[in-house]
C-alpha cells in the first residue's frame, strides 16, 4: 500500500509538470489554432537562462524570476518578429517554422552551454520538508509551484481586465476587435505567457531529468498527450489532462512490477510508460476526439 501511494504521489509531482507545458501548448492552439512543437525547447533554454545567472552568483529564485520574465519577452519577440508576418501563411509553413524554432534552441543552447549534463540546484530543503516515506521535498515543492502559478493564471484569466481582453481576443477576434481589443497584442502576450508557463516547467523539472538541451524531448510528448486527453481547447482540462498522465504512467509501471513479482513474467515496466501513455491517447481520441473535457465544435458548410 504504501508503495502505491508512493507512485500516486511521484505521478501528481510529474503530472505538476505535464499540466504546465500542456497549458502552455493549449495557450498557443486555442489562440492561433497552431501547436507549437518549440514550446519544449523553449522551456529549456529559459532553464538554462536560470542556471546561468545562478552561475554568477543569483539566489535561485532571484534567477527563477528573471528567467520566466525573460521568457515572456523572448515568446512575445517570437510572435510578434517570426510569427506575425506568417499570419496568413499556409499550415504547413506555419509547422516548418515551428520545428525550426525547435532546432535553433536547441543548437544554441548546445553551443552556448554545450550537450554536457548538468547539475541543477532545488531550492527546497532536504528536511522538514515533504512527507517522508511518500513525496520527497522537491516533488512535493514543483506541486506547490505549479499550483500557485496555474491559480494565479486562473484569476488573471477570470478577474483582471487584460485577461478577460486576452480571452477574448483568442475565442472570437473579429468581435474582441469592434469593441476595441487590440487582438495582435493579445495574441503577443499569449505567447508571452505561454513561454513563462513553460519556463516554470523547464526549471521545476531541471533538478529532476538534469540540465541539458534534450531534457525536455519526453516531458513535451507527455505534455501532448495531456492536452489532448483533457481536451486541446479546454486550458483546464489541458491541466487536468496533465495529472491524470501524471498518475497513469506511474500506475502502469507499478502494476507491472507487481504483476512480475506475482506472475515471475516481465509484461511492462519504466521502459514501456510512454508507449502506455500514448495508447491512452488513441483510445481516448479514438472514443472521444475532442478529449476528456473538450467541447465539440460543428461547424456548417
Amino acid at each position: 500500500m504504501e508503495q502505491f501511494l508512493q507512485q500516486m504521489a511521484s505521478g501528481l509531482a510529474n503530472g505538476a509538470i505535464y499540466a504546465c507545458v500542456a497549458l502552455a501548448l493549449v495557450m498557443i492552439f486555442v489562440s492561433t489554432d497552431h501547436i507549437n512543437f518549440a514550446q519544449g525547447e523553449m522551456a529549456m533554454f529559459s532553464t538554462y537562462l536560470s542556471w546561468q545567472l545562478m552561475t554568477w552568483g543569483a539566489n535561485f529564485w532571484v534567477a527563477f524570476v528573471a528567467a520566466v520574465l525573460l521568457s515572456f519577452v523572448l515568446g512575445v519577440v517570437i510572435e510578434r518578429v517570426v510569427l506575425r508576418p506568417l499570419h496568413t501563411a499556409p499550415v504547413l509553413s506555419i509547422v516548418v517554422v515551428f520545428i525550426g524554432l525547435l532546432a535553433i534552441c536547441n543548437s544554441v543552447a548546445g553551443a552556448i552551454w554545450s550537450y554536457l549534463l548538468k547539475e541543477f540546484p532545488s531550492p527546497f530543503p532536504k528536511t522538514d520538508f515533504g512527507i517522508p516515506g511518500l513525496i520527497g521535498p522537491h516533488q512535493l515543492g514543483v506541486v506547490v509551484i505549479t499550483l500557485l502559478v496555474l491559480t494565479a493564471l486562473f484569476v488573471f484569466f477570470r478577474y483582471t481586465p487584460l485577461g478577460l481582453a486576452m480571452r477574448a481576443a483568442a475565442q472570437n477576434p473579429q468581435m474582441a476587435r469592434l469593441v476595441g481589443v487590440r487582438v495582435d497584442w493579445m495574441l503577443a502576450l499569449g505567447w508571452g505567457l505561454a513561454a513563462a508557463v513553460g519556463a516554470v516547467a523547464g526549471i521545476m523539472v531541471a533538478h529532476i531529468v538534469y540540465l541539458d538541451p534534450n531534457m525536455m524531448g519526453g516531458i513535451l510528448l507527455y505534455a501532448f498527450a495531456s492536452a489532448l486527453v483533457g481536451g486541446i481547447s479546454n486550458p483546464g482540462g489541458a491541466v487536468a489532462g496533465g495529472f491524470i498522465v501524471g498518475v497513469l504512467e506511474n500506475l502502469v509501471a507499478y502494476l507491472g512490477s507487481q504483476l512480475e513479482k506475482t506472475t515471475g513474467v516481465y509484461i511492462i515496466g519504466n521502459g514501456e510508460k510512454l508507449t502506455v501513455a500514448l495508447i491512452i491517447v488513441i483510445f481516448v481520441l479514438t472514443v472521444k476526439p475532442a478529449g476528456l473535457f473538450g467541447r465539440v465544435v460543428v461547424k456548417r458548410v
